[in-house]
């Protein structure tokens, strides 16, 4: 089975090409980086016209990479949620209409669902395992229990880690995406120099950013500008020590409580380089094992859309003209 997947529930437009739901065959990403660097955060209208713009070129790309023809495809599979609600719609009505006019079957795709399973993309990981999902739009732990059946455990309250990333990116003046410049800043500096606070929640299992981005301002706005980029390197390695550690918690609380030995990253901020190399330190010390995704599947890629779409298909799920973007779908 040939499955093209196509995602823009953000900033990224993605289109790839699977082969028997695990050979990729394609996998290209437009970035909207330039488009929004700017304003320090995406702009939602802005996001959709550049999808627009983007969609068709690269799907015809994905194609001519995969060497495959429009007419070859067994299935088509598209998120439709959650996401900024007018860039699932271009993704969502671009593949509606494709398998209009010409019949092939399409699936709706959840992106949360997408990031969870996006490790068999390369590896195959025993059920059941923690799924840690973390992004600039969500932060979440799940049981995975098997394709299609998780447990939600526990989310972010208030910000996304990666979020929380480009907000403190635009405080301190790095620029947009923060995640990557921080994390690049933060090799150069010492993650104990600012005792940034860690949140602590009464559930367990859910996470908190607002208090430790607010700590963030307050001392950058108790000192001159002058000062403060002295020590810039300091302030981004203690930050995103912080981040690591309210990420880390609740995961290793899970690892204890629920006796699963395996845990999968997911989502943008699983490509931070110090966030997989203390995970993996600390799972290991709990008899546990990390399972992260090249970078190229972290961020969003249709390459894991088209995976859950190929299961999908193959269990005989088909989607209808009904379907429409869901902005605040939960998995």
């Amino acid at each position: 089975m040939i499955v093209l997947g196509v995602e823009t529930s953000c900033d990224d437009t993605a289109a790839a090409v699977l082969e028997d739901g695990r050979s990729v065959r394609a996998n290209l990403v437009s970035s909207q980086d330039a488009v929004h660097a700017p304003f320090g955060g995406i702009v939602p209208e802005m996001a959709s016209r550049q999808h627009i713009q983007a969609i068709q070129p690269m799907v015809d790309r994905a194609l001519e990479r995969a060497g495959v023809a429009a007419g070859e495809l067994d299935g088509l599979a598209v998120t439709h949620g959650p996401g900024l609600t007018g860039s699932l719609l271009v993704g969502l009505s671009f593949v509606k209409g494709w398998s209009f006019r010409t019949g092939i079957p399409y699936v709706g795709v959840n992106h949360l669902e997408a990031h969870v399973l996006s490790i068999f993309l390369e590896k195959e990981v025993s059920f059941p395992y923690l799924a840690l999902v973390a992004s600039g739009g969500h932060t979440l732990l799940y049981v995975a229990r098997g394709f299609g059946a998780y447990e939600h455990l526990g989310g972010t309250l208030d910000d996304a880690a990666g979020e929380a990333y480009d907000k403190v990116a635009k405080m301190m003046g790095l620029g947009f995406p923060g995640g990557r410049v921080i994390d690049d800043l933060a090799k150069q500096g010492n993650p104990r120099a600012v005792a940034f606070p860690r949140a602590r929640l009464r559930t367990p299992y859910d996470f908190s950013f607002s208090g430790l981005k607010t700590s963030v301002w307050h001392y950058l706005t108790r000192k001159r500008p002058d000062r403060w980029r002295d020590e810039m390197a300091d302030i981004a390695a203690s930050f995103q020590e912080a981040v690591v550690d309210m990420l880390i918690a609740p995961t290793l609380r899970a690892v204890e409580e629920f006796g699963i030995r395996n845990i999968v990253l997911g989502g943008g901020v699983a490509a931070n380089s110090r966030l997989r190399a203390k995970l993996a330190e600390k799972a290991g010390e709990a008899g546990a094992e990390l399972h992260c995704p090249s970078l190229r599947f972290c961020t969003d890629n249709g390459a894991m859309v088209a995976l859950v779409g190929s299961h999908l298909l193959e269990q005989g799920d088909r989607s209808g003209p009904r379907l429409n973007a869901d902005p605040a779908l939960i998995l």
